[in-house]
């Protein structure tokens, strides 16, 4: 039964970390109204919670292997009520800073359900899992909601402060009903974080998800103030609109995970960054709202597809090391979330507009689009070559002229010679003199007429034993038609022959 808890237990927790994430950037048209605080500031406070919520996410990624998701929610929470109450007080710019700096540790959490829920599914559900626990994202758009409409009657400081209430809440709830028997992994962290660190993938995965979570982030951060000082907005009204934003993403995020299930996950990759490269180019020109929101809403559609693929992708590269390097690609997502603010914010300082920015946003989608497609091939070339290296049947290949490029681990065993015996040779190295020149003429003609051959051959090991093999050669053409290679594969059938 606790097992059974763990999915919605976590995701909901996981709501109530992202509503405290984003107290500050909910509230800042407030904030800013009753402290007077400057652009410039306002962009550092909205964006520090996101500094420490994403750093944290590969020690948390860690403990939550090493202790399981109980501790570390339970722990979290308790620890969440200092700076919810350092916020609530707050009545200077560094007190805002000190205290949004730990709401990080509610952004933070994020590493512990998609560390701790695919030990409890097959593979085959782990992007299904991770997108449903990845829809906790949900917990920023109660906040941006329901914060601005709760503060109007109460106060931002009021507002603020019952979200104690809440971390205590869910605190408890881990206590009673996280599950204390969670399978650990020990491996200290520095030798997890050596197995993986020199993985290209690894660095892909974290591009992407800086990308794709990091758009999510960084318009949930921006999108309110800027909604109240570009467009001149009701405060509540850019509420809802980011609230909308960020509905869209998190509805997104579980489908983004069942199509990373159903189909190739690179496919999806590849669809949500075309999307977002077509996104901020359309953001890039600064239109009217009508425009301005069609654009943020593509983004936010292809943010949350993309946020649950790439979580479907790293439990099939990292199995083993899945704590760490959860961590390091939600880690790197945060940051995603961390400088685009600041960013926009300096550009339009230096230039009065926001497209220089968002021109950015479509260029490193551009960037994303190029490797997802890369790594599409690379992945069919490695099945491909595991399929050659680890069948059971012979295989040569040779160029045109009937060179030996390439000799597979099956034909060194069925016949004896090494690689260094063979390639830059001719297959001739293993004639076994029993068929004529006819033979091989005949064999010549059909395969240049047909495109393929088969048939039974004599050839010869390297210790100059005799066998019979069933042969198949096929030409191997590229995209104009031409012959590139020939591939030949072949099985030793002497014994069924003999019987």
């Amino acid at each position: 039964m606790i097992r059974k808890l763990q999915l919605p237990l976590q995701t909901m927790s996981l709501v109530a970390g992202f509503m405290v994430w984003v107290i500050l950037s909910s509230l800042m048209p407030f904030i800013k109204e009753d402290l007077g605080l400057a652009p410039g500031d306002i962009a550092w406070i909205t964006a520090i919670p996101v500094l420490l919520g994403s750093i944290l996410r590969i020690p948390i990624g860690y403990w939550t292997n090493r202790y399981g998701a109980k501790r570390v929610f339970s722990i979290s929470f308790f620890l969440l009520l200092i700076p919810i109450f350092l916020v609530s007080q707050a009545d200077t710019t560094l007190m805002l800073m000190a205290g949004g700096l730990f709401l990080g540790i509610g952004g933070a959490i994020f590493s512990v359900g998609v560390t701790s829920l695919p030990k409890y599914y097959p593979k085959e559900k782990h992007g299904a899992i991770n997108g449903i626990y990845g829809a906790g994202n949900i917990g920023t758009a109660i906040s941006t909601f329901f914060a601005p409409v709760i503060a109007k009657q109460i106060g931002w400081s009021a507002t603020v402060q019952l979200y104690l209430v809440l971390v205590v809440v869910f605190g408890a709830l881990n206590l009673m009903f996280g599950d204390k028997n969670e399978p650990k992994v020990t491996a200290p962290l520095g030798q997890q974080i050596k197995s993986v660190y020199k993985n290209q993938k690894l660095w892909f995965l974290s591009l992407f998800y800086f990308v794709t979570f990091g758009s999510f982030v960084a318009f949930t951060v921006y999108l309110p103030n800027f909604l109240v000082t570009h467009f001149e907005l009701d405060k509540v009204d850019a509420g809802m609109r980011t609230a909308g934003f960020i509905l869209l993403a998190t509805l997104a995020r579980p489908i983004g995970g069942w199509l990373g299930d159903k189909m190739n996950p690179f496919r999806v990759l590849m669809m949500v960054f075309a999307g977002l490269t077509l996104g901020g180019i359309l953001l890039a020109f600064s239109p009217a709202i009508t425009l301005y929101t069609i654009g943020c809403l593509l983004i936010a559609l292809c943010a949350g597809i993309g946020n649950g693929a790439v979580f479907k992708l790293v439990p099939l590269y990292f199995s083993k090391q899945a704590g760490i390097v959860n961590g390091i690609v939600s880690a790197m997502g945060g940051l995603g979330g961390f400088f685009p603010p600041l960013v926009l914010t300096a550009l339009f300082k230096m230039t009065g507009h926001y497209a220089i920015g968002f021109m950015a946003l479509s260029q490193f989608a551009l960037c994303c689009f190029i490797i997802v497609i890369w790594m599409y091939f690379q992945d069919k070339l490695v099945l491909a070559n595991n399929v050659m290296e680890n069948t059971g049947e012979a295989i040569l290949i040779t160029d045109t002229q009937g060179v030996i490029t390439y000799v597979n681990p099956a034909f060194k065993r069925i016949t004896g010679f090494e690689d260094t015996d063979v390639i830059g040779n001719r297959p001739s190295v293993m004639q076994s003199g029993k068929q004529g020149k006819e033979f091989y003429e005949q064999m010549w003609k059909e395969l240049i007429e047909n495109g393929y051959w088969e048939g039974q051959i004599w050839n010869r090991r390297k210790n100059q034993e005799l066998f019979l093999e069933w042969l198949t050669i096929s030409a191997i053409r590229d995209e104009a038609g031409d012959v590139k290679y020939y591939a030949g594969m072949f099985s030793d059938i002497s014994k069924a022959q003999r019987a």
